[in-house]
């Protein structure tokens, strides 16, 4: 696995230099230089903590809660107070954790990030099945927020008890979407799990779609070693049947694929929180990308709350970017939208594609990968496939390593992958 991932990395950067995250940062991050800025805010408290789930995460307490909210806001403050013009951005997020559980102070944190920054695509929220109740719903639209997803991963009690989740009453969220509506309402969906069948998924795929879904986003299971799941992944020549049979499934259907594995019945329910050029984090793991940087913060509340206290910025580790790497980074994410456009890559970078990566373009389209439209290279179905199949060594060669370290430590000395 690591060995893979360690000769595309050599391969694509033309270097033998790993990524090199440091504990360092810049006082003053240039996000103003930035366009397609978007921003991401980390709320990290459950109510219980699910064995499978990687992300950062915490029991709810409610008196640390609102000591880290104060902390989140102060760092919004400290970082938008870096310049002294207001920020367009594309779209704010907030992930989780449950962001909910603090339902009562995003007004609190979106005024915060009205005062530095206009965003121009809207809100959006990630909500635990539990919380989709109207009076929720009305708190949330009341405070600017537009989109929200839903995180399902199984309408069936069979695949609810093998991640370890509570059923939930399937009526209660028809009802409440009924009554308050969103710009987009996303579910998310996990597939690869054991004896999971193409049925299965195209039952759910269904039930969200007439229960007020207009967009969908089926993600793989990944068995990250650090987590307590005992649930194991299902093999890979299964998987890839499955993935192209729900590919397939959607778009007979006349649903509008977005990204690898997200689908939706409207042009413009649209929902991603990091397929985006350059974005800002706040909170806990909250990460930012730049043109030339990307930076996390640290894991632990207590630690980032310190952090801000001190008036200094929670920033865990840092890589500065070769130019190659940061295009390695680019054409990773933007991949992930299953198209890669060469003028918005010359646009980014100041380089045709072609002059950078012309060899592996060819062999690409030769492999069946790719295949060029107008211009624009867009993945097959074989494509998608391999790009979730090296995803998936990519998260548990890097982010896996990564995690379980920050997890442990608030902030190492340096983590080289």
């Amino acid at each position: 696995m690591s060995v893979l991932t360690s000769l595309t990395r050599m391969w694509l950067t033309r270097s033998l230099k790993p990524f090199s995250f440091k504990n360092e940062y810049d006082d003053i991050l240039p996000y103003p230089e930035c366009e397609g800025l978007g921003l991401y805010i980390h709320i990290p408290f459950c109510k219980s903590i699910c064995s499978f789930c990687p992300y950062c995460k915490v029991k709810y307490d409610e008196e640390l809660c609102s000591r880290y909210i104060d902390a989140l806001i102060n760092e919004i403050h400290l970082v938008g107070n870096q310049h002294n013009k207001k920020k367009t951005v594309t779209s704010l997020y907030f992930g989780g954790g449950t962001p909910a559980l603090a339902a009562d102070r995003l007004g609190d944190i979106i005024s915060a990030v009205r005062e530095h920054f206009t965003i121009t695509d809207g809100i959006g929220l990630e909500l635990h099945p539990d919380n989709v109740t109207c009076d929720v719903l009305k708190m949330l639209k009341a405070v600017g927020v537009t989109k929200i997803s839903i995180g399902i991963q199984s309408f069936r009690n069979k695949y609810q008890n093998i991640l370890g989740r509570s059923s939930f009453d399937l009526n209660a969220i028809k009802n409440a979407l009924e009554k308050v509506r969103f710009e987009t309402v996303s579910m998310d969906f996990i597939f690869a799990l054991p004896s999971q069948t193409l049925e299965d998924l195209k039952s759910d795929i269904d039930t969200a779609f007439s229960i007020g879904a207009n967009h969908i986003a089926i993600y793989p299971f990944i068995d990250f070693t650090f987590t307590d799941s005992k649930v194991k992944a299902m093999a890979k020549k299964e998987k890839k049947a499955l993935l192209d049979s729900i590919t397939e499934y959607c778009l007979d259907k006349g649903y509008i694929r977005s990204s690898i594995w997200t689908f939706s019945n409207e042009k413009d329910a649209k929902y991603s929180s990091m397929t985006r050029d350059n974005f800002l984090g706040f909170g806990c793991s909250a990460t930012t990308l730049l043109k030339e940087q990307f930076k996390i913060n640290t894991f632990s509340v207590e630690e980032y709350i310190k952090r801000i206290s001190q008036k200094t910025l929670p920033t865990s580790l840092t890589i500065r970017f070769t130019k190659r790497q940061r295009m390695v980074y680019y054409l990773f994410w933007t991949a992930y939208s299953t198209k890669i456009n060469p003028r918005d890559f010359e646009s980014f970078f100041g380089v045709p594609i072609k002059k950078m990566y012309g060899l592996e373009l060819w062999l690409a389209k030769l492999m069946g990968f790719v295949v060029e439209e107008n211009g624009v290279y867009k993945l097959t179905l074989k494509g998608a496939f391999y790009y979730h199949y090296y995803e998936n060594f990519y998260t548990l060669a890097y982010i896996d390593k990564m995690w379980e370290i920050m997890r442990k430590e608030a902030f190492p000395e340096k983590i080289e992958l």
